[in-house]
């Protein structure tokens, strides 16, 4: 499992939720017949992709907690389009802590709570990140380590206008204002690219963009969205936030899950 900064999301769907969207590379099916021979059925193709959520930095005394809500709109080759979604719970403490849950994308409509198939649960005092998951047999928590630090800077990745390298096309930045968002100021940014033919194999010029509406108090997007033909349109909204301290037992290992540990021991440098 990747770093909370860099898991799935991370958030919506892995190998395990693949069906639900993606055909696996290389799969293979062994039916065993009478007589002991086995018939491996091979197929080839098929892609394993990997949603990319908000991200939430480990920041002390601002806490929260809210509902992220995920939806994926993508088209279809003859027009029209299909739209995969999730929402989950996430939450923040004063000391930094992070709560996540991770749920499966679902074609809209078909949404159901079993899609929840994951917690972590993040310590940026104790290092450490808990992956529990809800639906393996034994339940087990795999710990790891964790190596941001409230210390550290957090800010929103923010463009600039002007030409991309190597003749790629152009960038456009735009500063989108103040809006509030279920009670919380934030800044809006837009950063749209024009991209020349060419460019990761088009064979004509496209445009993408990526918008977001940052909470400066929180450290967090209320809102984003990505718009680029490869992916369709990613958008990310936060509802029903609070901001009182976030309960304590939200940030507890659940009940009967054996805790397996995956940190590597400190490299020993020879002095």
């Amino acid at each position: 499992m990747k770093p909370l900064a860099n898991l799935l999301v991370h958030s919506a769907f892995t190998a395990a939720g693949c069906a639900l969207f993606c055909a696996a590379a290389s799969a293979q099916t062994a039916d065993k017949q009478d007589g002991g021979t086995t018939h491996v059925v091979m197929r080839d193709g098929g892609v394993n992709e990997v949603l990319q959520s908000i991200y939430i930095p480990p920041l002390l005394n601002a806490p929260f907690t809210a509902t992220v809500h995920t939806e994926w709109t993508r088209p279809m080759m003859g027009g029209g389009t299909y739209t995969f979604v999730n929402k989950r719970q996430v939450a923040r403490d004063s000391h930094g802590r992070i709560y996540e849950q991770r749920v499966m994308l679902a074609p809209r409509g078909s949404e159901s709570d079993s899609n929840l198939y994951l917690i972590q649960i993040a310590d940026p005092n104790a290092h450490t990140l808990y992956n529990c998951y809800l639906k393996q047999t034994p339940h087990r928590c795999y710990l790891q380590n964790y190596s941001e630090t409230p210390e550290m800077v957090y800010k929103p990745a923010i463009g600039t206008t002007g030409p991309l390298p190597d003749n790629a096309g152009f960038r456009t930045h735009e500063d989108l204002g103040i809006r509030t968002i279920e009670g919380i100021d934030t800044r809006g940014t837009r950063d749209t690219s024009n991209l020349n033919a060419g460019v990761m194999g088009s064979d004509q010029p496209f445009t993408s963009h990526r918008e977001f509406w940052y909470a400066t108090t929180l450290g967090i997007n209320l809102y984003s969205e990505l718009v680029n033909p490869n992916v369709g349109k990613q958008a990310f909204t936060l509802s029903d936030i609070g901001l009182a301290e976030a309960d304590p037992k939200l940030f507890e290992l659940p009940d009967g899950f054996a805790v397996v540990d995956e940190r590597k021991p400190p490299v020993e440098r020879p002095e």
